[in-house]
């Protein structure tokens, strides 16, 4: 019973049904907007748009969080603190360029489809990593390492198994903002051939077909909302565990 009451599982079984049931919403967004020939998208499965689109996001997240939490622990460690100003400049550059130049510069040399939107929503997608893992690992206390050392710890044991867990909750926060920028700034990889669920939103926007934005739209605010939610479980999960 308890199960039937969780929100997260009846946000999951919503956005499920809407992705089964909105090809054959006709009459419905025919209602909503009249003066639409063909209200609904039906050019490619909602729920191959919705696959693509968490593939696409997995992947650059994935790669978002490895290179930044890699970068993160390299700066914090004493032979390579003299690198922190260069990469937190770096990797907030990144995020100021907006994911569509990025695009416009991937695609010359890579061409259209899925490899140039990985390339801007990894880039798109590590500052929040590095800046919950340097935080995460700032807020360390001196004494759990010292702990560590007098067990008699490597610099890598005490990493493994003292920092990187006390750091976690804080390091899961940075990739939950990540995570959740990337699936919003997917919905732009549909305007260099990738399928996602902005594929509609794109296509509703060119041809000024309002009921394609809304169920594109509705579909990527209901996803994040469903990955923010779960993110949101975890990291009460974790905190309860550290404390």
């Amino acid at each position: 019973m308890r199960l039937l009451r969780d929100p997260l599982l009846w946000l999951a079984a919503v956005f499920i049904g809407l992705l089964v049931a909105m090809p054959h919403s006709e009459a419905l967004f025919h209602w909503l907007f009249p003066q639409q020939p063909r209200p609904v998208y039906l050019q490619e499965t909602f729920i191959n748009l919705a696959l693509a689109h968490l593939w696409l996001v997995a992947i650059s997240s994935v790669a978002a969080v490895a290179i930044g939490v890699g970068l993160g622990i390299v700066v914090t460690r004493p032979w390579g603190r003299e690198f922190r100003t260069l990469v937190e400049t770096v990797v907030a550059a990144g995020q100021t360029f907006p994911p569509v130049a990025v695009l416009a510069v991937a695609v010359p040399v890579m061409g259209f489809g899925r490899e140039p939107a990985l390339i801007a929503l990894t880039l798109y997608g590590l500052l929040p990593v590095v800046q919950g893992t340097l935080a995460g690992l700032s807020a360390v206390p001196e004494g759990a390492k010292e702990v560590a050392t007098g067990m008699g710890m490597s610099r890598w044991q005490q990493l493994y198994k003292v920092e990187l867990p006390l750091a976690a909750p804080v390091i899961l926060a940075g990739v939950r903002t990540s995570v959740i920028i990337n699936i919003g700034t997917a919905t732009i990889a549909s305007t260099v051939g990738a399928s996602t669920l902005g594929t509609p939103i794109i296509i509703g926007l060119s041809g000024f077909n309002t009921a394609y934005v809304m169920q594109g739209a509705l579909l990527v605010a209901l996803l994040a909302i469903i990955v923010d939610r779960g993110f949101e479980r975890v990291l009460r999960l974790m905190t309860r565990h550290v404390r």
